[in-house]
């Protein structure tokens, strides 16, 4: 398998397993009991999370063409990650949230290392 080739299944795979964790992950927010005054919010984001499970998948399917979304997949999982442990570090926010926001991260590392492959095979 050339480098190139080999890129584009890190990246497939990567996104495919982004997706389905998410798909998962997101789905069980419409089934517990969202905070009041912010059930809106609580449910916006719940939704915005499920349709960048779909980019994720679109990503996956050809990661050569939409490599260029691959940097706003980063800022997604930063976006959760850093505030999810910072409220966590603080007492703020539960474990779980916390282990999420980890994930997140853990994510968004393999996001970089895929457009970092992607870039270097371009």
């Amino acid at each position: 398998m050339s480098d190139n080739a080999a890129t584009i299944t890190f990246a497939r795979r990567v996104y495919i397993g982004a997706a389905l964790y998410g798909f998962i992950g997101a789905s069980t927010l419409y089934f517990t009991d969202a905070p009041d005054p912010h059930r809106l919010l609580y449910f916006a984001f719940a939704g915005i999370a499920l349709v960048f499970q779909g980019v994720f998948l679109v990503i996956a399917r050809d990661p050569k063409k939409y490599a260029a979304f691959i940097p706003l997949t980063i800022f997604e999982k930063l976006s959760f990650g850093v505030p999810a442990l910072a409220f966590w570090s603080q007492g703020q926010a539960a474990d779980d949230m916390a282990l999420g926001g980890a994930v997140d991260l853990l994510l968004g590392v393999l996001f970089t290392i895929t457009w970092l492959k992607m870039r270097k095979a371009a």
